[in-house]
C-alpha cells in the first residue's frame, strides 16, 4: 500500500466531502478547532447540550469527545452523544485530557472506553499510559512527561483488548490497532508550544474517520496531514504566538500533492505479545 497516495487521497476525500463533525469539546480549544476543521476543508459542529446531542449526531459524519474541561452535564451529554453514535455506526473520537492526573478524568475516559467503544484514541504518551494501566504514569496535568516509545506497549495493550484504533502523538506520532502500526514523523517542535494541538489532533481525526477506509487509516491520514501543516508553519512564523495562527493556514494551504512528496510515515505488522 502506498500509504503517501492513500493520505494524499482522504485529504481530497475531506474537501469534496465536507464532513460535518460534531464535537463535545473543552472550552480552551472550541475556536480553534473549529476554524482549523473549516481549514482543512471539513465542517465543525460545537454543541454540548444534553437536548440535541442526539439530534446532531444523525447528522454527522463523525463524533469527537474531548474531556479537557469536564463538569456532570458534559459528561452525561458525551455519553447519550456517544452511545448514539454507535448506534447509527458513526465513528467516535476520544480525547482522554488528562487522564491520570484525577480521579475524574481517569475514570471518565475508561467508561467512555467501555461503554461507547470509540473507533479512535488520541492521546498523548502520559494519557495512554494511565488509561492502559500504569498507576506510575506520574500525570501532573494535561502535558505529556512521558516519550511515545514508552506508551507503544500500552497503545498495544488497549487497541487489542478494546478493538479500537490508538494514536498517541508526540516528537513522532504512533498508531496502532493492535494488527498494524505506523511511525510519522511528520511535524514541527513548535507545536508542543501552542495550546490545544493535541485536541486539533483529535478534532482532525474525526473529519478523516468520517471518509477514510478504517479507524487506523483515519489516525494515520490525521497525523501525517497535521504534521506537514506544523511543518508548513514553521516556515512562516518562529514564535508560538504567529504560530498558531499559521498553523490554520497551514491546514488550508497543504495540497494533496505536498502530502505525497512529504509525507514520512512507515507501516507495518504490529509486534505478537
Amino acid at each position: 500500500m502506498d500509504w503517501n497516495q492513500t493520505v494524499a487521497a482522504d485529504l481530497s476525500a475531506v474537501r469534496a466531502k465536507r464532513p460535518l463533525v460534531h464535537s463535545i469539546t473543552n472550552y480552551v480549544v472550541m475556536n480553534t478547532n473549529a476554524n482549523a476543521l473549516l481549514a482543512l476543508g471539513a465542517s465543525p459542529i460545537m454543541a454540548h447540550a444534553l437536548e440535541e446531542v442526539e439530534e446532531l449526531v444523525a447528522l454527522s459524519g463523525a463524533l469527537v469527545l474531548n474531556i479537557g474541561t469536564l463538569s456532570a452535564p458534559w459528561i452525561e451529554s458525551m455519553f447519550k452523544a456517544g452511545l448514539a453514535a454507535r448506534a447509527r455506526h458513526v465513528p467516535v473520537v476520544l480525547d482522554p485530557v488528562g487522564a491520570g492526573a484525577s480521579r475524574l478524568r481517569t475514570e471518565t475516559a475508561r467508561n467512555l472506553m467501555t461503554q461507547v467503544r470509540p473507533a479512535i484514541l488520541r492521546g498523548n504518551a502520559s494519557e495512554i499510559l494511565a488509561l492502559g494501566g500504569d498507576a506510575a504514569s506520574g500525570a501532573r496535568g494535561v502535558d505529556a512527561q512521558h516519550t511515545v516509545a514508552q506508551a507503544r506497549q500500552a497503545a498495544l495493550g488497549i487497541a487489542r483488548a478494546f478493538g479500537m484504533t490508538v494514536a498517541v502523538t508526540g516528537a513522532e506520532d504512533y498508531v496502532t490497532d493492535g494488527r498494524r502500526e505506523a511511525r510519522i514523523s511528520n511535524g514541527h517542535a513548535l507545536m508542543s508550544r501552542v495550546t490545544g494541538t493535541g485536541c486539533t489532533a483529535s478534532a482532525l481525526t474525526g473529519a478523516f474517520a468520517a471518509v477514510a477506509a478504517d479507524a487506523f487509516q483515519a489516525a494515520v491520514s490525521t497525523l501525517v496531514v497535521f504534521g506537514l501543516a506544523g511543518e508548513w508553519a514553521a516556515r512562516q512564523a518562529n514564535r508560538p504566538g504567529t504560530y498558531g495562527i499559521a498553523l490554520i493556514d497551514g491546514l488550508d494551504a497543504l495540497t494533496p500533492d505536498d502530502v505525497r512528496v512529504g509525507a514520512r510515515v512507515v507501516v507495518g505488522p504490529a509486534e505478537c505479545q
